[in-house]
């Protein structure tokens, strides 16, 4: 294990950051919400070799690429919470974290949709060892060391060879097809800038060209002057979007250009992580039940660094509906949402 409470090669804090590898190879990296914690676990499984095996084709249609992981389909699939893959190993139980106990955790992914010939890397992050616990529910200390974990990942993974896009998200509940029901998400590194990435960048540059302006600038402006702020927090502000796809839908940035979450000060990120649990929480309490959702950390390509922000929606659009991307949308690739977003915010304002 290498352990590390400065610097790290990125110039992004290391967080009381201690590195190792599990049986097959693959990396495992503990970030501790401060200093006195050994995190020593041998993993003791008997584990072949890691081997992400995915491949990349290419649609000359949309022009676009597309990620074939056919061994994705034996991954785990909604096990037991005495099953579950993502709590500490304890006797008898071995699982992908050899330790009994941890703050946040970040391992290469074993059942990848990156990798290999493919190129990239996929990992996983746990946000807790506690199997019952969520994000929103999360105390301040540990969502800034989640925020130095994703700042810390994005910074290296950006860094590695062949990588020209880092993408955090976080899957939550059954609705939207989460294998694993204890509170993590993921960090996609790609080997190409994804379709949405790209749009985003392009439009971007253009509004720059033409106007002088950085468009997302422009756009948090107004919409923290307007009826669809959900809430503020120092220098970020919380909106649904006016065009926005989905029933539910926030978008949570800084009001000044940020290319990244390495590129704000531990306090700001710090800041940043209470209002992301903040809109977080209230998304749980939109309905009776706390709906499905998916949230999504846009930041920018390395070789174009622009403008971040945060996206987190849910694909229900009342109590007991859902919203299927059907015909319309997933064929033709034109939204249709059933809520209006100013009705939306008032609706998440008073969650």
């Amino acid at each position: 294990m290498r352990q590390s409470d400065g610097e790290g090669r990125t110039g992004v804090r290391a967080a009381y950051r201690t590195s190792g590898k599990l049986a097959d190879g693959r990396e495992i990296i503990y970030f501790d919400d401060g200093p006195g914690h050994v995190r020593d676990g041998v993993d003791g499984r008997d584990l072949p070799a890691f081997e992400a095996g995915t491949l990349r084709r290419w649609d000359p249609l949309l022009g676009q690429e597309i990620m074939i992981a056919a061994r994705r389909q034996n991954r785990t699939f909604q096990p037991s919470s005495g099953d579950c893959p993502l709590c500490p190993t304890r006797p008898g139980h071995a699982t992908e974290i050899p330790a009994p106990d941890y703050h946040v955790v970040s391992f290469e992914n074993r059942f990848p949709s990156l990798g290999g010939p493919a190129g990239g890397r996929c990992e996983v992050v746990c946000f807790s060892a506690d199997h019952d616990t969520s994000l929103a529910s999360l105390p301040p200390e540990r969502l800034a060391t989640i925020g130095r974990a994703w700042a810390d990942r994005t910074a290296e993974l950006s860094a590695l060879p062949g990588v020209e896009y880092v993408f955090v998200f976080e899957n939550r509940g059954l609705d939207i097809g989460a294998t694993l029901q204890h509170p993590h998400g993921q960090i996609y590194a790609f080997p190409f800038v994804p379709p949405v990435a790209a749009a985003v960048r392009d439009n971007l540059r253009r509004h720059r060209e033409a106007h002088g302006e950085c468009l997302m600038c422009a756009i948090v402006a107004r919409e923290a002057e307007g009826p669809r702020v959900i809430a503020t927090a120092g220098d970020f502000v919380a909106y649904v979007p006016e065009a926005a796809r989905w029933p539910y839908e926030a978008h949570i940035a800084p009001r000044r250009c940020v290319a990244g979450l390495p590129d704000l000060g531990e306090e700001e990120r710090a800041t940043l992580m209470g209002l992301y649990a903040d809109v977080v929480g209230r998304f749980e309490r939109l309905f009776a039940r706390p709906p499905a959702y998916m949230a999504c950390w846009h930041q920018s390509p390395p070789a174009d660094p622009a403008h971040m922000y945060a996206q987190v929606f849910t694909v229900r659009r009342s109590e007991d509906k859902l919203k299927y991307l059907a015909s319309v949308e997933s064929g033709a690739g034109a939204f249709i949402n059933d809520v209006l977003p100013e009705e939306a915010a008032e609706r998440l304002r008073s969650a």
